[in-house]
C-alpha cells in the first residue's frame, strides 16, 4: 500500500530480500554497459583482492529503489537523491536485504529522507547511505 507524505512517520521501515545470481549480474552488465571482468570472469576475479566475482555496486544499490517504489513510500514515489557507501563486496549468490527507514520528513518541500542499509546473509552491512524521495501527496 502506498503511503502519502502525511501517512509517513520517522522510524517507518520496509525491506526487500534478494539473492544475487549469475543471471542478475550478467543482465545488469548488459543494461549498464559495465563489463568489468571482476563481475563476469571467475578466473580474472580470482586474482583480485576479492578472490572471486562480485556484484556491481549499482546492482546492489538498485534494491533500495525496489523498496522505495513498491513499499515505502510506494507507487508514485519520485527518487531525488541517493548516497551510497560500499563497505563490503557482494559475492555471487549472496542474499541481500535492502532496508529503508524514514529519518526525516519535510512537509513543506514534500520530501522524505530515508536511511538505506543493505546487509548480507551474515548480517554484515554491504551498502550504507541515504535516499531522498518525493512521495505522493
Amino acid at each position: 500500500m502506498t503511503k502519502r507524505i502525511g501517512d509517513l512517520h520517522v522510524g517507518d521501515q520496509a525491506s526487500f530480500v534478494k539473492q544475487i545470481t549469475d543471471s542478475d549480474i550478467r543482465l545488469f552488465a548488459q543494461v549498464s554497459g559495465d563489463f568489468n571482468p571482476v563481475h563476469l570472469d571467475e578466473d580474472y576475479a580470482a586474482k583480485t583482492m576479492f578472490k572471486g566475482r562480485i556484484a556491481h555496486g549499482g546492482l546492489v544499490s538498485s534494491l533500495f529503489s525496489t523498496v522505495l517504489g513498491t513499499q515505502l513510500p510506494g507507487e508514485g514515489t519520485i527518487y531525488l537523491d541517493q548516497s551510497s557507501h560500499f563497505v563490503r563486496p557482494v559475492y555471487l549468490n549472496d542474499t541481500i536485504t535492502a532496508n529503508v527507514e524514514v529519518s526525516e520528513i519535510d512537509q513543506i518541500k514534500g520530501q522524505v529522507t530515508l536511511k538505506t542499509t543493505a546487509i548480507n546473509q551474515k548480517g554484515k552491512p554491504v551498502v550504507i547511505g541515504y535516499a531522498v524521495v518525493m512521495p505522493p501527496r
